[in-house]
């Protein structure tokens, strides 16, 4: 059994978002969450919130056990990229990418 949950349009930079996603890859939810919670990045923050809104998918949907989940996968992609243009020396300007991400995460049994 795997459930996941989904937040889409985040807006942080999926390079940001994939160093906390790599951190709790693999390990138990409980592990994961504490990982989590003593981060001091900005992604740990929303990466904990998808997670634990796997885990109650995975309770409420499923009754799964919560002491026998672990996050099987979880993937950051890129979502849109919102453009913008800073002004610069002798009458140029310049583009700033403003870059947004989708944050799935899957949990199943630690079988």
């Amino acid at each position: 059994m795997e459930v996941s949950a989904t937040l889409k349009q985040i807006h942080i930079s999926p390079q940001k978002a994939r160093l906390v996603a790599d951190q709790v890859r693999g390990l138990p939810v409980e592990k994961a969450l504490n990982v989590l919670m003593f981060s001091p990045k900005k992604a740990a923050a929303i990466v904990r919130k998808v997670l634990e809104s796997a885990i109650a998918n995975a309770e409420h949907n499923e009754g799964a056990d919560i002491d026998e989940l672990k996050v099987s996968a979880i993937y950051v992609d890129e979502a849109r990229t919102l453009k913008r243009f800073r002004a610069r020396a002798k009458g140029r300007g310049t583009r700033i990418l403003k870059r947004s991400s989708h944050i799935t995460v899957k949990v199943g049994d630690s079988q």
